[in-house]
């Protein structure tokens, strides 16, 4: 049975009612979502494969506990759910070792209330993640120093599209793909000296 035509809604309330191919067909919808918010992560010195692991199971957790009545759309829920799930594994890791993950900064107020399982405590000191304003600043004083052949995979890296995606939408091969991922990191890692004099600068 196709599902394609189904609102994220309408599968969720098959999914809730034991239908597993629903719940199959919202985790391939939202798959991509699970990857571009990976992404930002990944280049602060996340592990790709860890962070999409918890990213699939805070969407997993997102399909079975919408709750439609709270007047919420799923994709938001879902992004919350999977964003947070993310957070929480950053936020183990960087108790083990430090990463360049450990330089972030505190995540804003959660959506949702400390009813659903995908909010996190405001008040949680623990919680890092880079926050937008701080990953848009990174972002844009680090495209200044790309190629454009690297501001180009880094515009669709950071979308969610995979290695095979930006290699068919560059006209490139997969090596090159994973070469410039890698530039991009270690150039991103070089901005942290230049970032700090930035921000001492302002006072």
């Amino acid at each position: 049975m196709k599902y394609s035509a189904y609102t994220d809604e309408m599968l969720c309330s098959l999914a809730f009612q034991g239908v597993a191919q629903a719940e199959e067909a919202l985790v391939l919808r939202y798959a991509r979502l699970v990857r571009s918010c990976s992404r930002p992560l990944f280049l602060m010195g996340g592990d790709s494969e860890d962070l999409m692991q918890e990213g699939m199971l805070g969407l997993i957790n997102a399909i079975r506990d919408y709750a439609p009545e709270r007047g919420t759309a799923f994709r938001t829920f879902a992004e919350t759910c999977v964003r947070n799930r993310m957070i929480s594994a950053v936020r183990s890791a960087s108790g083990k070792h430090h990463t360049p993950l450990n330089d972030s900064v505190p995540i804003e107020a959660p959506l949702f209330d400390e009813s659903s399982q995908c909010g996190l405590s405001e008040t949680d000191p623990e919680v890092i993640v880079i926050s937008r304003e701080t990953l848009q600043e990174r972002m844009d004083l680090l495209r200044n120093r790309l190629s454009r052949f690297e501001a180009k995979v880094l515009g669709l890296f950071l979308d969610g599209l995979s290695y095979s995606e930006i290699a068919d939408q560059t006209g490139r091969p997969l090596k090159s793909i994973d070469n410039a991922v890698q530039r991009i990191r270690r150039k991103l890692v070089d901005l942290k000296p230049s970032l700090t004099t930035h921000s001492d600068g302002k006072g």
